[in-house]
């Protein structure tokens, strides 16, 4: 059974990303941990801020045993509002909500290890007073994990076309494998897409012509287009005016369509794109 780890804060992106797990999950039987972790940093403060030592033992003891009981209410709450889309899972499916302290990178990259799909928010708890920043966390938890990424956006909205941006690297390569083998998602309509570079349409149409060759091996029909122009705005541009649901892309290599947060392009394309990222390493 296909494991997914939704990763949550509680923010709206981290709730919207739990209705994307309840669809997959629906789709796939796929059973669904849900993770939130409270920051061990958050504990030491108090000890640092007081460098006078005024406060003494006792009170910085109970005052972190305040933030502990504060920390608590809010897993509750998370844990209420992240199950809620889950209420019709099928039967075969199981559900686990999981409250942990500690390093957050270290404990998500710990729960990835043994999971399929790592599910998370492109923005966390500040989104709404950093509107133009990707969340604090997402470079380092899909640099961390080595399972494919769905990064998440805003609101959602069915899944009823798919977009792959290919460039034939070996990220790539493992994105369009994963479409070509997973038959529960062969009736959602699939898009092709490769930018052509410094006019080296050739180089572009061989690599339609690749991806075209592996989805027609396993009879997925898809459209295949060749874009010009700057990657960012090409790939968004179409997004937009084809009505695209989900984008899937490699995330790392050297050709600009597969750097993601190394460089700026995929960067440019996560804030860009008002839709969910799936990304393969």
């Amino acid at each position: 059974m296909p494991k997914i780890l939704v990763c949550s804060d509680g923010s709206n992106y981290s709730l919207e990303a739990c209705q994307y797990a309840a669809w997959l999950a629906k789709l796939t039987q796929a059973s669904v941990t849900i993770l939130y972790v409270s920051p061990v940093r958050n504990y030491e403060i108090p000890a640092i801020a007081d460098l006078s030592g005024s406060l003494g033992i006792q009170p910085y003891e109970d005052l972190v045993s305040q933030m502990q009981t504060i920390e608590a209410h809010k897993a509750r709450f998370i844990r209420e509002h992240s199950l809620k889309p889950f209420s019709d899972l099928d039967a075969k499916s199981t559900l686990n909500f999981v409250h942990e302290t500690g390093i957050v990178i270290d404990v998500i990259e710990r729960y990835a290890k043994s999971a399929d799909l790592v599910i998370v928010g492109k923005r966390g708890e500040n989104a709404d007073f950093a509107k133009l920043h990707l969340g604090s966390m997402l470079e380092r938890v899909v640099r961390a994990v080595h399972c494919p990424c769905l990064v998440t956006a805003r609101s959602y909205r069915p899944i009823k076309r798919i977009a792959l941006a290919y460039d034939g690297g070996a990220s790539c390569q493992k994105a369009l494998q994963y479409l070509a083998h997973h038959s529960e998602l062969n009736a959602i309509e699939l898009h092709v897409l490769t930018v052509s570079e410094n006019g080296k349409e050739d180089v572009a149409a061989g690599r339609l012509a690749e991806a075209e060759t592996a989805l027609k091996a396993v009879d997925i029909t898809a459209s295949y287009q060749l874009l010009s122009g700057l990657v960012v705005s090409a790939l968004s541009d179409y997004v937009q005016e084809a009505q695209i649901d989900l984008l899937v892309a490699g995330a790392y290599g050297h050709s600009r369509i597969r750097e993601l947060l190394i460089g700026s392009t995929t960067t440019e394309l996560l804030r860009n794109c008002r839709i969910p990222v799936l990304c393969f390493r």
